[in-house]
């Protein structure tokens, strides 16, 4: 990756080289394909960040398929965000339902996107925040699936910075990640961490070539926070829940909502609707209580975007 990619904006002409077409092209993918732009006195400009996610959206040509089998016949896959009580239900689920097994792939959350989008998974698991920095998954299941899918909470959970114990580096904010002492480690591109922290530095004062350690990636939050344990890094985005397990400090961004995607076609089959029933379940209630940093108040509940009653 370029420094120039990782700028916050790109002009018409360094997008059209960056995408290899002429610059008239660009307007019509802007107008047709939803290449993200602004306009600001007139000319276009291209969040860098947002174009690099629509490139990795549309790159590959893949026609879209169903999985290849139900998950009626015992074997549930799920493909998406990692989580750390995600991953502790899916072990309870193994203990409380012996006739299906449930397999999952760690891809992030645009990760998940696609593999539903390629039929390679019956869940994706998802946390990627719109545009309007309230919203989540709506807006990108709407670009990335022909199809509209069924959207099932399973936690809200909050997002932050995990520091060392006690701060010793006094880190306070995004801004002090530009000061020469400070390194961090970072999630990968297409994961919902990175897109949440890419947008908090869009609204800081610095840019990502100031960040020592930005393209430093690991693939799982836990990771992330052994990196600051370890003293490899000085601060890492992650969850609180990874803050708890490893009695560090942590500096909170923002409540999220992280979410399952279920295709229409698949959403009563066997295997599926174990997974969701089991989120109603005393001991998966319990298990929640036990981590710091989950809500789990619209866990198992269907969620509609705003616009639903407009749908046909």
């Amino acid at each position: 990756m370029t420094a120039g990619f990782r700028r916050k904006f790109l002009t018409t002409k360094e997008t059209a080289k960056l995408l290899n077409v002429n610059e008239k092209m660009i307007y019509s993918l802007v107008n047709d394909k939803g290449l993200p732009a602004t306009k600001v006195t007139g000319k276009w400009l291209f969040p860098g960040r947002l174009v690099e996610e629509w490139l990795e959206s549309h790159i590959l040509n893949y026609k879209p398929m169903n999985c290849g089998f139900s998950s009626d016949d015992g074997i549930l896959l799920l493909a998406g965000s990692d989580d750390p009580l995600f991953q502790k239900t899916l072990a309870l689920f193994h203990t409380k339902v012996l006739d299906t097994t449930a397999f999952f792939a760690n891809q992030g959350s645009m990760g998940g996107l696609i593999s539903m989008r390629r039929g390679q998974c019956h869940i994706g698991v998802c946390h990627l925040l719109q545009d309007d920095e309230d919203g989540y998954n709506f807006s990108f299941a709407e670009q990335e699936l022909d199809r509209p899918p069924v959207f099932v909470n399973f936690s809200k959970r909050e997002q932050g910075i995990v520091v060392q114990k006690g701060n010793p580096a006094k880190i306070t904010s995004i801004n002090d990640f530009a000061r020469d002492d400070i390194r961090i480690v970072n999630r990968p591109l297409g994961t919902g961490t990175r897109l949440l922290f890419d947008y908090e530095i869009g609204k800081s004062e610095i840019t990502t070539e100031q960040i020592a350690g930005y393209d430093t990636e690991v693939s799982r939050h836990l990771d992330a926070g052994l990196e600051v344990l370890a003293g490899r890094a000085d601060a890492a985005p992650a969850i609180r829940a990874v803050a708890g397990m490893l009695d560090m400090d942590f500096i909170p961004l923002r409540w999220e909502r992280f979410d399952l995607l279920i295709s229409r076609e698949r959403f009563f089959e066997k295997g599926i609707q174990q997974f969701i029933g089991l989120l109603h379940d005393e001991e998966f209630r319990k298990l929640a209580e036990s981590i710091v940093g989950y809500d789990v108040s619209l866990c198992g509940k269907m969620l509609f975007p705003d616009n639903f009653n407009d749908e046909e």
